[in-house]
């Protein structure tokens, strides 16, 4: 029964020595069962690094791959898979900081919005150093290393208020060009792109399943060009990155110490995973007769050299060894190279391992011919075609115009935001402009309002920066309003009193205000600039002046106290003027006529205004009040008699 591709799927995973074309299909009980492949090497350096470089040698290289699994299982093939190579992607670090209003509450859309400012802002960095223009790099994905806080590191940001956020982040790239290229090959094949993925997402889902991925592991594939790196941690892939060493360094090593040719070498170091002992003949003859141990200590400085820049890569990345390491590619499996890694990462060798297709569950129709650690990538795009999780490049319309997104993982508005360079700032809502007046010379600002945020608006309904996006979804962003200017009234800006008590009664030492030298009466709204005299009691002695009161300061109390000199008021002083009395007393036969500011006084009182000395006795101190003996305590009154003598 001739086969439909609606029950089909084929893959290609173009790569730099080869391409494999596998042609697969769901069974009935959930399995994948690989019907037909088709591995082809280059005749020549199409590829440098993964990156096509020969589109014309590629696509014929595919059509012959197309040819031979449709001849093999009689069927047309239309549409077809592919994996654009991690080793194009570029990662980049960077930190953004931002002042931000002290009095208000840092909100999510804050942090949405400074994490898209970084993001935006390691496309360009990478973008210049790659001497690309503006736009020529997809974002993938990143990751948030750190947030600050007034720049201490925190964990969260929301619900806080400070003077300045920051974030630091990783965040992954993928140029245009290795889209382009990709899809020029395909079309010149004959074929459509069905689904489009990354190498290292095909690989890391099929040699580290998700449930693993809360270990931090780092899958490595090591490859003809470059050695391709995935960090997970936390359920996350975390970082990629990539070195450019790899296998074609032992190839060329084999060719330098031995004197071969490239095709000789490349065969011998294939060969030296598989065979102990090797026969070959170099350009002038020469024979040799050595074992894969004799070579493998001949090359082993180059061996331990990939290693250690891998081993660099992965701690530069993770900040210290993963807790494993799992291999793939067809380098990986150079003999010394996992134990090398492991030494060079401080790892016991049984934490590193090399990945085949043994592992994968749930596959069927494999042969030996297809279960190295090499496959793990053509059978993963055939995988992530069957799951339909990456479904091609998709198109949004935002804010009128057509954008081309590729579809990593799930697309969301703040990925159109960076490929489109959309100011972040613009999501924000702005304060309006401040007011200036002057009070007693001193400049005042009030600040404006606070405007509206940004509007995000999917299919004419209201969404965020995190709102997961369609293929065909229509994006709209009304920006971030800026508030009003606050025109404000002469009692918004000064005080309409500034009470202090007398005697217990409320008295406002604001005597009048003055805008621009004019005496205002009422609450008048301000124009710019308006300055503003405010014409009030500063101290006791003013206050005795406006009163125009005939009270010393030593009749005045001040909050309780006897004030010293001209004090300063201030609100809710409290002043107490004491008042005169006059007391008319005979004192040993003489008149004296007393001024006091007691409510009562006192017989022992008399004592500060004559003449007797108590400090020197003369005998018994005889104290008389109209005759009578007296008390020290003894209350007096106008015409009272006073005797007071020593008695010997």
């Amino acid at each position: 029964m001739k086969n439909t591709f609606d029950d089909l799927v084929f893959s290609l995973d173009i790569g730099t020595r080869t391409i494999i074309g596998i042609v697969a299909q769901h069974t009935e009980d959930e399995k994948i069962n690989i019907l037909g492949y088709s591995i082809k090497e280059h005749d020549r350096r199409n590829m440098y690094d993964g990156q096509i470089h020969d589109i014309e040698g590629v696509t014929k290289i595919v059509e012959e791959i197309v040819e031979e699994l449709e001849g093999k299982l009689n069927v047309k093939l239309k549409k077809v898979s592919i994996a654009a190579a991690g080793r194009s992607l570029k990662t980049c670090k960077v930190r953004v900081d931002k002042k931000i209003d002290e009095t208000l509450e840092i909100t999510k859309n804050m942090v949405d919005a400074l994490e898209l400012e970084a993001v935006q802002k390691a496309q360009n960095i990478v973008n210049e150093e790659q001497n690309n223009n503006k736009l020529k790099y997809y974002s993938i994905d990143y990751s948030v290393i750190n947030y600050y806080l007034d720049d201490n590191v925190m964990t969260k940001l929301d619900g806080h208020r400070g003077e300045k956020i920051g974030v630091e982040l990783l965040a992954t790239f993928l140029p245009q060009m290795v889209i382009e290229s990709l899809y020029t090959v395909i079309s010149r094949a004959g074929l459509e792109v069905g689904t489009i993925t990354l190498e290292p997402i095909a690989a890391i889902n099929v040699a580290i399943k998700e449930d693993l991925r809360l270990l931090n592991l780092a899958l490595v594939d090591i490859g003809a060009g470059t050695s391709d790196i995935a960090i997970t941690k936390d359920g996350n892939i975390i970082a990629y990155a990539m070195t450019s060493k790899a296998g074609d360094e032992i190839t060329e090593i084999l060719s330098k110490k031995y004197l071969l040719d490239f095709t000789s070498s490349e065969k011998l170091k294939t060969q030296l995973n598989s065979k102990d002992k090797h026969n070959f003949n170099n350009i002038v003859g020469m024979k040799y007769e050595l074992t894969t141990e004799e070579i493998v200590n001949d090359i082993y400085d180059i061996i331990d050299e990939i290693s250690r820049e891998i081993a660099e890569k992965i701690l530069e990345f993770n900040g210290k060894a993963p807790s494993a390491v799992f291999l793939i590619g067809g380098s990986s499996q150079m003999p010394g190279l996992k134990e090398c890694l492991a030494k060079n990462l401080g790892l016991p060798k049984e934490r590193v391992s090399i990945r085949d297709i043994s592992f994968i569950e749930n596959i069927e129709g494999m042969d030996n011919n297809i279960n190295g650690p090499d496959m793990i990538t053509p059978i993963g795009i055939a995988i992530e075609s069957l799951n339909k999780k990456y479904n091609n490049l998709i198109e949004i319309k935002f804010n009128g115009k057509e954008i081309r997104l590729f579809n990593v993982d799930k697309v969301k508005v703040s990925d159109i935001l960076v490929l489109t360079g959309y100011n972040p700032r613009d999501l924000l809502p702005k304060l309006g402009e401040d007011f200036i007046y002057f009070v007693n010379g001193d400049k005042k600002t009030l600040t404006g309002g606070i405007g509206k945020p940004a509007e995000i608006y999917i299919n004419n309904k209201i969404g965020n920066l995190n709102t997961s996006l369609q293929n065909g979804d229509v994006v709209e962003i009304k920006k971030g309003t800026k508030g009003e200017k606050m025109i404000p009234y002469l009692y918004d800006c000064i005080p309409r009193e500034k009470i202090i008590f007398i005697n217990e009664k409320p008295f406002n030492l604001i005597k009048y205000v003055k805008v621009n030298g004019i005496k205002i009466e009422g609450n008048p709204k301000l124009k710019e600039g308006d300055k503003i005299e405010i014409i009030e009691i500063n101290t006791v002695e003013e206050l005795l002046e406006y009163l125009n009161e005939d009270v010393s300061i030593e009749r005045i109390l001040l909050n309780g106290k006897k004030i010293k000199g001209n004090e300063k008021l201030e609100v809710n002083d409290q002043l107490l003027f004491l008042p005169t009395n006059n007391i008319h007393l005979i004192i040993n036969g003489k008149e004296i006529t007393i001024k006091h500011e007691k409510k009562e006084f006192l017989f022992v009182d008399i004592f500060n205004y004559i003449d007797f000395d108590l400090t020197k006795p003369k005998g018994k101190l005889v104290l008389k009040l109209n005759g009578e003996d007296a008390e020290y305590m003894a209350p007096l009154k106008d015409g009272d008699t006073i005797q007071i003598f020593w008695n010997k």
